[in-house]
């Protein structure tokens, strides 16, 4: 398409970079908290975290024991994207999933939000849905990043990971980089984008720092990136974005000493969608695994 990108790619790119924390939402406890809510959730519900109303979904037996899986939607995505995957997976495990602020049907932000709020949110999330239970965090692109910023800082309640093509963890400088501001056209376009959003233009209204990949000690992680080079649509600087994303998922095995990297080779950045096997397959690996260590 002379003069432009393919909107399918410019949108899997934006959705694919979409990526890395949340909040300002004040407070590390549970506001306007009734006891009564504390009964299992089953089916989709509203509750209250940090004054302000998320949007949560679970399934599965509450009964069942072991870790509870808790999906993470990506960029510009919610909950509603993630139903198949949870359907397949509450067959053998305790699954839920929610809309960050900002997403879904979700509150939105109140102002600008970071790494750090949006952890606090999911900390109320969890605390919710998952109670004194280990938990396994499965993030898709912007909700893999988030995973993986949070686990190192909550050892004690995150025992895996599997992160589904999540955004790498360099990638605001990576596409710098890639896409030079000497870029006229559509490359030059999608940089001006990507950067914005990075800045926290976007409708979670997410400030996304890159930084370094910390450790999670030696939880099981399972990183599952994309084979159909999407990235490559973009004329001129798509090799360069596509082997900038592989770099990026290679950096996440640094998360742990028990971390693998895996190529869903059919698929496109939705992996889930594309290729729902590998995910089930890999989430269920980890879960298991976990179960045995806790």
């Amino acid at each position: 398409m002379p003069g432009k990108i393919k909107s399918s790619v410019v949108a899997a790119l934006c959705c694919a970079v979409l990526g890395a924390g949340a909040a300002g939402c004040g407070g590390d406890a549970l506001e306007n908290w009734d006891p009564l809510a504390a009964a299992p959730l089953s089916g989709v519900e509203k509750i209250q975290v940090a004054g302000r109303s998320v949007n949560v979904s679970c399934s599965g037996d509450p009964d069942k024991g072991g870790p509870v899986v808790v999906l993470m939607h990506g960029g510009g995505d919610g909950l509603d994207k993630l139903v198949a995957l949870q359907k397949t997976l509450s067959e053998r495990n305790r699954v839920c999933s929610y809309d960050r602020l900002g997403a879904g049907a979700s509150d939105p932000p109140d102002g600008p939000q970071s790494f750090a709020g949006t952890g606090k949110i999911l900390t109320g999330v969890l605390d919710r849905v998952a109670g004194d239970a280990p938990v396994v965090l499965a993030g898709h692109s912007l909700g893999g990043l988030i995973a993986a910023r949070y686990a190192p800082d909550h050892r004690d309640r995150v025992k895996g990971l599997v992160l589904m093509d999540a955004t790498p963890p360099t990638m605001a400088a990576d596409i710098a980089k890639a896409i030079p501001e000497s870029a006229t056209g559509p490359a030059a376009e999608l940089r001006a984008q990507n950067l914005a959003m990075f800045r926290g233009e976007n409708p979670e209204k997410l400030v996304m720092a890159d930084g370094p990949v910390r450790s999670a000690g030696d939880i099981p992680v399972e990183v599952i990136q994309h084979g159909k080079p999407y990235l490559a649509a973009l004329p001129e600087y798509g090799p360069r974005l596509e082997r900038a994303w592989t770099a990026g998922q290679r950096a996440w095995l640094a998360l742990s000493g028990d971390a693998r990297l895996s190529t869903a080779e059919d698929s496109g950045h939705h992996i889930y969608v594309d290729q729902p096997g590998v995910v089930v397959q890999a989430v269920e690996r980890v879960t298991e695994q976990a179960a045995r260590q806790a």
